[in-house]
């Protein structure tokens, strides 16, 4: 496919078709999943979790953010490639200009940050200086501690209208595209037509601009056994990886995922 840049994005939300992602932090399955037609690659730092072992994201440093980017540029054949800012790398505006930066150079074409309203500085002076922000709403799982646990965000009335007043301050403040993660349905709807950037779901319904599932929970492979209830195996029914890649691709396209018993209400 040609290069998936920040304008097809934007052309894919305007046509309303869904844009498929996926986590990815080599250059084998970034290969795999930009030939079955996933439009970006998040080089999550779950990869803390499903590579490195651990129980949350907070161990995983910006180095090895940058070295997973590097990998998955190697393998990637057009889609976007979108890098995880790690816990505390950018709790000051020094800090996120260094490990964007570092990401950006690594092969990233946009970084993720995970926060609300507070951040839109910090977006408004990297995009300023070219780099490209993803703004990642909802259940952030680097704050766990804080939320205390995995839990779904924006159920009572008063946290839902922060949450769309809080997504229409980071589109305003130079976002290019949010994450919604465990949000209500209705909620997740509710934004994606508030904002004219794409919306990317995780656990948020299928009313938002496109899908990403993590690379091993769609692929039925879990260390703890736990399968959370937006994830989908698409290994049932296919014969092989790349198979399991393009279902999901498919699935994601002709929006039969996620399906109503993938998502949550209020």
């Amino acid at each position: 496919m040609p290069d998936v840049t920040l304008t097809t994005l934007q052309s894919l939300k305007a046509k309303g078709e869904k844009i498929a992602m996926l986590t990815c932090y080599d250059a084998t399955f970034a290969q795999a999943a930009s030939r079955a037609g996933v439009e970006i690659l998040l080089v999550g730092d779950s990869l803390g979790m499903v590579l490195q072992g651990h129980d949350s994201t907070l161990p995983v440093t910006n180095a090895e953010m940058a070295y997973h980017t590097a990998c998955v540029k190697r393998g990637n054949e057009g889609a976007l490639i979108l890098a995880d800012l790690p816990f505390m790398s950018c709790a000051t505006i020094e800090q996120a200009f260094a490990n964007s930066g570092a990401l950006m150079q690594a092969g990233a074409h946009m970084v993720k940050v995970e926060g609300a309203a507070w951040l839109a500085e910090t977006i408004r002076l990297l995009a300023e200086r070219g780099v490209p922000v993803c703004a990642h709403m909802g259940l952030t799982p680097q704050t766990v501690n804080i939320l205390g646990g995995y839990k779904v965000q924006g159920r009572q009335e008063n946290q839902a209208r922060q949450m769309r007043a809080d997504a229409i301050a980071l589109e305003q403040a130079g976002a290019a595209m949010l994450l919604l993660e465990c949000v209500p349905s209705e909620l997740a709807a509710e934004i994606t037509q508030a904002v004219s950037i794409p919306v990317i779901g995780i656990g948020a319904g299928s009313a938002t601009d496109g899908q990403v599932l993590v690379l091993h929970d769609m692929l039925g492979l879990s260390l703890t056994g736990r399968v959370p209830k937006f994830v989908k195996n698409f290994m049932v029914g296919q014969s092989d990886i790349q198979g399991a890649l393009k279902a999901y691709v498919t699935a994601v396209k002709d929006v039969s995922f996620p399906g109503n018993e993938h998502g949550f209400s209020a």
